[in-house]
């Protein structure tokens, strides 16, 4: 028979592991449901927020290049030299809470295309159609055209050129979608959500997808890749994140590649340069910059001085 002290110190022993299995159970109810209730929307904003930290005063140089693509070896490979360009973007945030953006993006070479140009305005307010000119020097003229938000007819205009359009670069607008969270992956063996947004009926009638799936990183909040679908539930285009840099505590894209599965033809834009806090004159962004060359070229080359 055990003596009293002992049996005493036994039953302090087993009440000292009963709470601590009593609060692992808590703790690991709380983490699984703090996991099954991940909210999609959340995860989108927070995205969209670290972009927009970038993307804010910033003057962005990037290599764009597009070919026909083909499978070899399992890889993904140009069949012809690619066609490349070489840009100058610069953009600011405004608005409220600085979720409205402004950006103009000029072609610097190949020579025959310099100067050709792009003006795009997203507001994050639904309902309110985004802006987008382009102007072309061959023509001299600035011409308003149908981004991602329009109810025109007309396709989305090609960013110079690529397999990316102005509604693949539309940002915010969050409360146009339903938003699931589908479940948890790997994606370039990094832990992914799996993101699905779905348009609601107004949103519809603007937006060439039906669908879009995310694959959202879990700890950098960038996404790795994203499938859209058309109006027969086919996957139509695929994005691809292949490199990922962290700059000023932020994890962004810098090298993305846009698949047109249909035509069977690739884009990948590679951000060479990104500088943040660039001080920019609101008047740079507006029309004039796209058609008045030697103010474009004056101002340009005064931002390009705060690179140095």
């Amino acid at each position: 028979m055990l003596k009293p002290h002992l049996i005493f110190k036994n039953a302090r022993v087993l009440n000292r592991l009963a709470l601590s299995a009593l609060l692992s159970l808590i703790t690991t109810a709380s983490f699984a449901a703090s996991e099954a209730g991940t909210n999609g929307r959340d995860i989108l904003e927070k995205l969209a927020d670290y972009q927009r930290s970038i993307t804010d005063s910033a003057f962005v140089k990037s290599r764009l290049s597009s070919c026909q693509y083909g499978i070899k070896a399992n890889k993904i490979t140009c069949v012809e030299d690619p066609r490349v360009k070489l840009l100058e973007a610069v953009g600011i945030n405004y608005g409220k809470e600085h979720k409205d953006t402004k950006n103009v993006t000029i072609v610097v070479s190949p020579a025959a295309e310099k100067g050709v140009g792009m003006l795009n305005y997203t507001y994050d307010e639904p309902g309110k159609d985004n802006e987008t000119w382009l102007y072309l020097s061959a023509l001299g003229k600035v011409k308003r055209i149908a981004s991602g938000n329009s109810e025109d007819d007309s396709e989305p205009a090609s960013l110079f050129g690529s397999e990316f359009t102005t509604e693949d670069t539309d940002t915010g607008k969050l409360d146009d979608y339903t938003i699931n969270v589908l479940g948890e992956a790997t994606e370039a063996g990094r832990p992914v959500w799996k993101i699905e947004t779905l348009p609601n009926a107004e949103r519809a009638r603007k937006t060439r997808y039906t669908r879009t799936v995310l694959y959202v990183d879990k700890e950098r909040y960038v996404s790795l890749r994203a499938e859209m679908y058309d109006k027969q539930a086919k996957e139509v285009k695929r994005l691809l994140t292949s490199k990922v840099d962290e700059i000023k505590g932020v994890w962004t894209a810098r090298s993305q590649t846009m698949m047109n599965l249909v035509t069977n033809r690739l884009s990948n834009m590679v951000r060479t340069e990104i500088n943040t806090d660039v001080s920019i004159p609101e008047d740079f962004l507006t029309q004039r910059t796209l058609t008045d060359v030697a103010f474009r070229e004056t101002t340009l080359e005064k931002l390009r001085t705060q690179l140095k």
